[in-house]
């Protein structure tokens, strides 16, 4: 079963002092290349707590998680999954358990990313919904390639695994404008001080170069088209 976590004030100088979760490994979709081979929180700290998430030593049930969230202070930024993907075992996306969570988000800015393929049209439609009733999910692309499919879903904000190296704003091979995540570039950005992941609306997707402890694969697979 599946156990997730809420921490109300992160130590992570990248996300900044917001709420961030965590859910267990189970969530996370087949279809991501990342998983076991280049997911930055296959490493570090991040690591030793996501197994203990899974492991039951931290976290609860769906039901507490969902509490924990209506305890956020409303108007308050927080991330969704610093490790792991939206409920739903594997590849599969729990549609209802996505609804409750856009419903206990309502007055906060919640956002988070997903490898989830989205083949069916309810899963789609899910997170549509997500996006218009204020929770942002952004749909993870491997590619510039890859990020041109997401986006021409029409249902959500892109973001895109870049090059390691990757440092100036770039465009997909539809055209579609990427900039570069500021808090990768910058020590004095975090998601606290930009909060560009948490619009629903806006016209960019959002690249992120490669990084954490496995990064040489995951630069590999940005590199399918950069």
């Amino acid at each position: 079963m599946s156990r997730f976590h809420l921490t109300m004030k992160s130590r992570n100088a990248k996300t900044g002092p917001i709420p961030v979760s965590t859910s267990s490994p189970d969530t996370c979709p087949g279809a991501c290349p990342l998983a076991g081979a280049g997911c930055y929180a296959d490493g570090g700290p991040l690591a030793i707590f996501w197994r203990a998430v899974a492991a039951g030593r931290a976290g609860g049930n769906w039901g507490d998680f969902l509490a924990a969230v209506r305890q956020i202070a409303p108007g308050a930024l927080w991330r969704h999954n610093q490790a792991g993907d939206l409920a739903g075992a594997g590849d599969a996306l729990d549609a209802d358990a996505l609804d409750q969570l856009t419903a206990a988000n309502a007055g906060r800015r919640g956002f988070t990313f997903t490898h989830k393929p989205l083949r069916d049209s309810a899963e789609r439609a899910a997170v549509a919904r997500a996006n218009a009733g204020g929770f942002t999910v952004n749909l993870s692309a491997n590619d510039l390639r890859h990020a041109d499919e997401r986006a021409a879903l029409g249902i959500a904000p892109v973001a895109v695994l870049l090059p390691r190296d990757a440092a100036e704003n770039i465009a997909t091979p539809a055209g579609r404008r990427v900039v570069v995540c500021p808090a990768t570039q910058r020590d004095d950005i975090s998601c606290a001080r930009c909060g560009l992941c948490a619009r629903a609306d806006r016209p960019v997707i959002v690249g992120f170069p490669a990084h954490g402890a496995r990064a040489r694969r995951a630069d590999a697979i940005a590199r399918a088209v950069a």
